[in-house]
């Protein structure tokens, strides 16, 4: 795939946002989420740790891909200052039309950015945690005290909670671009494609699937030698 792929049509105007490797990433996070708060609820704790190390995986992954992935995955193209912050804020958030921007918004970066954040101090803090009974323990429990252990369980709890509140200002977020400014965010997720009366980023580059196989294989062989390794 080649620099320009994601240019806009001219009579449709029609614009790729996203690659398949960041639609897979958020659709696989909704799944695996959902899983570990499921198998927490009920106590299924095998399961739960393989959720979390599916989770450790794909949070890897992003991380990575946003230095060497698709323009609109990278964090040098959404991660914006305070002024940027600030300006999208009072010319756009509140006006009844689509967003100008191709890929995260301002905000909808940075919310990116404390989701990522959030999630990998989850998954370490798991890797740590000890079960009341000191049993049911994260792979990386050995190397830490049984009070430590405790410790990184209660975090481990509180962080999925701060989790939840991200999620749902996620949730509400869409809510208000659906209705308020008429942007189905989901749609875009899920094609890649978004529609626009205006050009949108007609230089966007979109990298190998190759690349992205790569980049997931490392991540999963460094959480498996983590799990497996340091934790065995």
């Amino acid at each position: 795939m080649t620099a320009g792929e994601g240019s806009l049509d001219p009579q449709s105007h029609r614009i790729r946002i996203w690659d398949l490797p960041v639609r897979l990433f958020h659709w696989g996070l909704v799944v695996l989420v959902s899983a570990a708060w499921y198998t927490a609820q009920i106590r299924a704790i095998q399961w739960h740790r393989a959720v979390g190390y599916a989770i450790a995986t794909l949070v890897l992954f992003r991380l990575l891909w946003g230095f060497v992935g698709s323009t609109t995955a990278r964090f040098a193209y959404f991660v914006r200052g305070p002024h940027a912050l600030w300006t999208y804020a009072r010319r756009e958030l509140l006006v009844r039309r689509a967003s100008l921007s191709a890929g995260h918004n301002p905000l909808g970066g940075w919310n990116v950015v404390a989701l990522l954040l959030l999630l990998s101090l989850q998954v370490a803090l798991g890797l740590f945690a000890v079960d009341v009974d000191g049993f049911a323990s994260g792979p990386l429990s050995r190397w830490v005290s049984f009070d430590a252990g405790r410790r990184a369980a209660g975090l481990h709890h509180v962080i999925f909670n701060a989790l939840l509140a991200l999620i749902g200002l996620h949730l509400a977020a869409l809510v208000y671009y659906g209705v308020h400014k008429r942007e189905s965010l989901v749609r875009t997720m899920l094609t890649g494609v978004r529609s626009s009366s205006s050009p949108l980023a007609p230089e966007m580059r979109f990298v190998s699937l190759r690349r992205a196989l790569g980049v997931f294989v490392l991540s999963l062989v460094c959480v498996i030698a983590v799990v497996f390794g340091a934790g065995g």
